[in-house]
């Protein structure tokens, strides 16, 4: 074997050995999801369709690499070989076997994706909880529909400083009840995205989505805007707090006491957006 030869089938054992084991490290597990599978009723789903591609990406990576590695091996050029091998050759059951294999593998997976994500978008049942999430440069406004009761946001922009979970807004949701979220954006593209809910939704001006949720764990979960926003798009965080029912009441009554009443609106107005927030700030401090 040539020295070229041994430094091909090096490269490739050493490519092959490092995709095989970064996605056994990302993918049997839990993959790179921050998350568990009892968190809501859809991780567990969206767990397996990560773990399955995953999976499926690295039979199909060894039997591709496996393939290459027997060509380069079957066809090298021999010592004292100098003769031009056939150049064009036709092998109709081949060349039908490597175009239906892709088909069917493509076909297997639309199915997973489809399957489960017609699931985890269904809003077919009646939610017990309903809120209005408002996405704005660069904060966000939760409206508590059943409730009549509202929590505005600080814009980054009107404090200059980073945000700490300390002042970020906090999104209350009741532990095992189904929330049915109407996501709405105020000025241009936002995306709704509770980290560890495994789940996020574009928000786009003029359109509302809708998503079913069952938040099945309580605690305390980090959320973010999950597309490019503009200059303060980092600092567009917020906080999620699954809790007891007894417990979303009680932030009900305090929003309510605050005189926090009523609906937020769409219209787009920095300068309403900006009373609103000030005046929050104010009353903090």
């Amino acid at each position: 074997m040539t020295r070229k030869m041994r430094i091909a089938l090096g490269s490739a054992a050493l490519i092959g050995a490092s995709s095989l084991l970064s996605g056994c490290a990302t993918g049997i597990e839990n993959g790179a999801l921050p998350s568990t599978r009892d968190v809501t009723n859809h991780t567990g789903t969206i767990i397996d369709l990560w773990n399955n591609s995953w999976i499926a990406a690295l039979v199909v990576g060894v039997i591709t690499w496996a393939l290459m590695l027997w060509a380069v091996a079957a066809y090298r050029k021999r010592k004292d070989d100098n003769v031009l091998p056939v150049q064009t050759r036709a092998n109709i059951p081949l060349e039908l076997m490597y175009t239906a294999v892709p088909l069917i593998m493509i076909a297997v997976l639309f199915r997973w994706t489809a399957t489960d994500t017609a699931e985890i978008k269904d809003i077919s049942e009646p939610a017990d909880v309903h809120i209005q999430v408002i996405g704005k440069q660069w904060a966000w406004d939760f409206n508590y529909l059943d409730d009549d009761v509202y929590s505005s946001g600080v814009q980054a922009e009107l404090t200059g400083e980073e945000g700490v979970p300390e002042t970020l807004p906090t999104l209350y949701l009741p532990v095992g009840e189904r929330v049915e979220f109407q996501i709405d954006a105020r000025d241009v593209i936002h995306s709704f995205w509770i980290i560890g809910f495994l789940y996020k939704q574009d928000m786009v001006p003029g359109r509302t989505t809708y998503y079913q949720v069952i938040p099945m764990k309580e605690g305390l979960y980090e959320g973010k805007c999950a597309e490019l926003c503009g200059e303060y798009h980092s600092a567009m965080l917020f906080n999620v707090e699954v809790v007891s029912r007894e417990e979303y009441d009680a932030q009900m009554e305090k929003l309510r006491d605050a005189g926090q009443t009523g609906q937020l609106g769409l219209d787009y107005s920095r300068q309403q957006d900006a009373d609103v927030d000030l005046s929050l700030v104010e009353e903090e401090d």
